[in-house]
């Protein structure tokens, strides 16, 4: 048995009331996706949303910490991957390790994302940028190289679930059906930044314009409507969907647990470049530092993005949602 098996038993609540601090959503129904960007984004399509609670921020180093203090956890970058997981890998990659954004000093293959990501052996949550980094100081930042499992790990310990593609993207909009951010049509209104992304041309030249280089605390730009945080830029999200190309022409029944429009529980969501090796994929929400106007215009509650879910980046994190009615 793998130590995420060993500690997935363990399911401790933190405290008794999981709804402390969350902000709860009343149900409702909106406009999911976009027809204006990216074609995995389309169609815009009706969907209903059940109530639920949602964590105001992505879960932080802080709040992470706990979960591991308290269940001796070991993340998915913890541990060396297996040979037979991973046909034709070479034997001196498998360590343990995940991906560090580095970026490069001049221009580069925009189509080419090996140019600005490094698998950096002995990078994890709390090593984020590798062996000689810390979080020290970066209790309030996003966790990250956190893989699905981890992310799911931690919401049981916490009483909690993650959130469904449309329940996050529902909480996102803030009530602004339709609206391209989530605070409205323009992304810089008043020239004010609103959320931590990235300014200048990716990803040689950053501008930092909104302040921060990486990560930035969590609560650092205003909340939307619903007095959410962090929903756009910072960190990617982590939801429970399955990955598809596309959404659902029809999508109007209520969106309270987990779903995969295309039928079957994994259909679609495998990497076609990689057929040798069958890892699901699910979708991730709400861009990050690294979105740029130049390259992934992902800072929208309608943008979402695959992610396999062996994997953990430094741009990659979550939050947690309880579902049921307000008290």
């Amino acid at each position: 048995m793998s130590a995420h098996s060993q500690v997935s038993k363990r399911v401790a609540a933190p405290r008794a009331d999981p709804l402390a601090d969350m902000i709860f959503v009343a149900a409702g129904e909106f406009r999911m996706g976009s027809d204006r960007h990216y074609p995995e984004e389309a169609p815009v399509h009706r969907v209903k949303v059940d109530g639920f609670w949602i964590d105001p921020t992505p879960v932080t180093n802080r709040q992470f910490r706990k979960f591991v203090n308290a269940t001796n956890y070991v993340t998915f970058a913890e541990i060396a991957p297996r040979a037979e997981d991973y046909p034709g890998a070479l034997p001196h990659m498998l360590k343990a390790g995940s991906l560090v954004f580095s970026p490069p000093r001049e221009p580069v293959d925009l189509k080419d994302w090996s140019q600005w990501w490094r698998f950096k052996f002995g990078a994890d949550w709390r090593r984020p940028y590798g062996p000689r980094s810390s979080i020290s100081g970066l209790d309030d930042h996003p966790v990250v190289h956190v893989a699905y499992r981890d992310a799911e790990a931690y919401a049981r310990w916490a009483g909690k679930e993650l959130p469904t593609e449309a329940e996050w993207e529902f909480a996102a909009r803030g009530g602004l059906d339709g609206a391209e951010y989530s605070w409205g049509d323009e992304l810089t209104p008043g020239a004010k930044q609103m959320a931590n992304t990235w300014q200048g041309a990716f990803p040689h030249q950053n501008l930092k314009q909104d302040g921060f280089e990486r990560t930035s605390p969590v609560r650092s730009f205003p909340p939307n409507a619903y007095g959410i945080y962090d929903m756009i830029g910072n960190v990617w999200e982590w939801t429970t969907d399955f990955w598809s190309t596309s959404h659902p022409a029809d999508a109007s029944k209520a969106c309270c647990v987990p779903q995969n429009p295309r039928g079957g529980p994994e259909a679609e969501s495998y990497d076609p470049c990689q057929p040798e090796i069958r890892i699901p994929r699910k979708v991730l929400k709400g861009g990050s530092h690294l979105c740029a106007p130049n390259y992934c215009k992902r800072y929208r509650p309608a943008a979402r993005h695959a992610e396999p879910i062996d994997t953990s980046t430094s741009h990659v994190g979550f939050r947690c949602v309880v579902r049921g009615p307000q008290n």
